[in-house]
């Protein structure tokens, strides 16, 4: 047994629960007499349900199939080694579910060092190394085959990343040292940081191939034969693999200064994975190994100690877990099929949700407005986007030409949605107007239809109000835009049925939306709470606070932009609409800032310019404002608007607004861009103290709120 296993036996006994990935070794002779050969399968076999991850014990599996080619490659009788999945899989990293039995740093840095001593060995062999990415690879996954000689990858692998970054980690197992000394620091930047930091963003088999990850690729129907008829040709000197040597001058300090943009845009130092990535691959210019593994050991320790990793893991079960099977939904038997969609208006909400709808649900839509001009508009708009679709190679030809003919538009709406199973309204934000539509909706629908609404903050019971079957009403609320932001709150009325609800779930997954049931309140989840933060930062504002200090005043958090740039995204006009409807159902809680009424009134659509390159105040704006003589601090506009979300979420949860405080953490995390390093709302009150100051008690009884030790 290798000093490596040793020290993984003890974290080992603390992970009972680990699903071992066994490292299974077999021989064969390469073809065209390119010799004896020994490959490993990397297979958690005996549970096929779960992907191939590397726990304590499964390192040690894999540390002992090492001793046993090691023995063979001294002795002679091999003449390279292998490493491949189980089909379809390679292998998607370290198990992080035994992140929470991890209560010193010192484990936390044996998990490091364990990982690097026994994958560094492949490097060590008499004979050469190869690695067969037959499958998804991610994170450990893709940092096992960069310490082999060569590697292979699949065309068809659809997942390949380090995602460790995104979670709050860093690619410890020789990701941050080996990938830029690989192919270059400005590639490694892009995989390590820029993919991270863009909601985990996965590369393809091909993608890996041209970054020079991989030296070779092959189809996936007979990708392993391939490949090792290739490893034959390597090892028999007649293929040579030749790589572009990383250029180690001024091109590396420019990545470095890349990555460090990229990670400052995302999340404005406030998370400290990426930086401490950065770091490592600045110094791996000058190709020590043993010192860039050694730094990466003492960053997994630092992190997995910190709240940055705990928070990005309870973020990341949420979006993972959570959101596939959505707290309240129905029995999924009650769902109606949906054969036909209709659109009420045809403006860009609703041509965003024809071609949703289109693309993934393959049936008719049929958009209808109040005169020929807009449907035309909205349509073409649809079919601008499909033929956008085509020419980045998301579509082919054919399936182009069936989503144009699926999208149409129609004035007559008896003739549009008489057969209709689903239809959804995206018209004016008012509620007799949305009323109107309903009824005349009622009168040609089929009976079994869904009348679904996309409002904001008005009440879905209120437009069922009057309607001889209010219990179809349902509201359906995306967030713009729409191909983009993955949350879809699922509103129940008083009157809706199980059938209409567990209906709307089933479109909803066939949309690949996050659903949330949400009870039928105003503004329902995300718009209450960032109306009610965004309603402290105006009145900050309003009574004397600089504007640029307001907007500073949440940086710290890291979020993802600012909330003046935030209310510019969303629109004055909008924002204010909100605020009034929120202000009507909670006065004591909820404002409308004079100043944002003075902007919409004058027709401004946003308050800042950028004629600079940078958001400044527009002087047209500035004129307009009237401001009292209180001038706050960042500090306290942050304190006064976190204290005002701990609130609103705790009267929320108290009013059954959603299940529990994950659904909140869920909706702002996918609605709105909350922070993957913070964990989600509530985990932040309660880690900062707020939620315990503001309602007595932490949101969470336990969770990600702090480490032990």
């Amino acid at each position: 047994m290798s000093s490596a296993a040793e020290l993984l036996k003890g974290a080992a006994e603390r992970f009972p629960s680990e699903v071992v990935t066994e490292a299974r070794v077999r021989h064969l002779d390469l073809p065209d007499g390119g010799g004896r050969f020994a490959l490993i399968t990397l297979d958690n076999g005996f549970d096929h349900t779960k992907p191939t991850t590397f726990g304590p014990r499964s390192l040690v599996s894999l540390d002992e199939a090492i001793d046993q080619v090691a023995a063979e490659a001294d002795r002679g009788e091999i003449v390279g080694v292998g490493l491949t999945g189980k089909p379809f899989v390679f292998a998607v990293g370290a198990d992080l579910k035994g992140v929470e039995v991890i209560e010193k740093r010192d484990e936390a840095l044996a998990i490091g060092v364990g990982g690097h001593d026994v994958f560094r060995r492949l490097a060590g062999l008499a004979v050469p190394t190869f690695t067969f990415y037959n499958g998804a690879a991610m994170g450990g996954g893709v940092e096992v085959g960069l310490h082999c000689t060569y590697r292979t990858v699949s065309a068809s692998a659809a997942a390949f990343a380090l995602p460790e970054v995104f979670l709050g980690l860093v690619p410890g197992w020789g990701g941050c040292t080996l990938l830029p000394n690989l192919i270059g620091a400005d590639r490694a930047v892009t995989v390590i940081i820029e993919n991270a930091l863009s909601q985990n963003r996965m590369v393809k088999g091909p993608q890996v191939y041209e970054l020079g990850i991989a030296d070779a690729i092959f189809e996936a129907a007979d990708f392993l034969e391939q490949s090792l008829r290739w490893a034959s040709a390597v090892l028999r000197g007649e293929l040579e693999v030749v790589r572009q040597p990383p250029d180690r001058g001024e091109a590396w300090d420019q990545a470095i200064a890349r990555g460090r943009s990229i990670a400052d845009e995302k999340v404005h130092g406030a998370a400290p994975a990426a930086y401490r990535a950065l770091d490592i691959i600045s110094s791996a210019r000058d190709g020590d190994l043993r010192e860039g593994f050694a730094a990466e050991d003492r960053a997994l320790a630092d992190l997995i100690m910190g709240d940055e990793l705990r928070s990005g893991l309870y973020a990341f079960d949420l979006v993972q877990r959570r959101a596939k099977r959505p707290a309240g939904a129905p029995d999924t038997s009650l769902a109606r099929p949906v054969t036909k969609v209709g659109i009420v208006g045809a403006g860009l909400m609703a041509s965003q949700l024809a071609l949703l709808f289109a693309r993934r649900l393959d049936v008719p839509v049929v958009l209808t407005d109040i005169d020929q001009e807009r449907v035309d508009k909205g349509v073409r708009w649809v079919h601008e986007q499909i033929d956008m679709l085509l020419l980045k190679g998301r579509v082919g030809q054919d399936k182009a030409n069936r989503l144009k003919a699926a999208v149409t538009g129609s004035l007559d709406r008896a003739a549009a949605f008489g057969d209709a199973d689903f239809v959804i309204e995206a018209v004016f934000e008012e509620l007799a107007v949305k009323r109107q539509v309903f009824g005349e909706l009622e009168g040609i629908v089929p009976e079994h239809a869904i009348l679904a609404t996309n409002t904001s903050s008005l009440s879905v019971s209120a437009m069922a109000e009057g309607l001889a079957h209010p219990e179809r009403v349902i509201g359906f609320h995306f967030f713009n835009p729409v191909a983009v932001l993955p949350l879809l709150e699922i509103v129940r009325g008083t009157a809706t049925d199980d059938a209409a609800l567990a209906t709307a779930f089933g479109v909803a997954k066939k949309l690949k939306k996050s659903a949330v049931l949400v009870k039928d309140a105003p503004a329902f989840v995300v718009n209450r709470v960032l109306t009610r933060f965004m309603g402290e930062v105006l009145s900050s504002i309003d009574e004397g606070t600089p504007v640029e200090v307001a907007d500073r005043a949440l940086a710290p958090l890291g979020l993802p932009m600012t909330p003046i740039v935030l209310l510019d995204l969303v629109g004055p006009a909008v924002a204010h609409h909100v605020a009034g409807t929120l202000h009507e159902a909670y006065p004591d809680r909820f404002s409308v800032s004079a100043n944002l009424g003075r902007v919409v009134a004058a027709g401004k659509r946003a308050l800042y310019v950028h004629d600079s390159g940078k958001p400044e105040l527009d002087p047209e704006v500035a004129a307009l404002f009237e401001v009292g003589s209180t001038v706050l601090s960042e500090e306290q506009v942050r304190a006064r608007a976190l204290d005002a979300i701990a609130e609103e979420i705790g009267l929320m949860l108290d009013e059954g607004v959603v299940a529990d405080a994950r659904d909140i953490d869920l909706c702002l995390i996918s609605g709105a861009g909350w922070p993957f390093h913070l964990g989600g709302i509530t985990p932040y009150l309660d880690r900062e103290g707020i939620a315990q100051r503001v309602r007595g008690k932490r949101f969470l009884t336990q969770g990600v709120a702090s480490v032990p030790g």
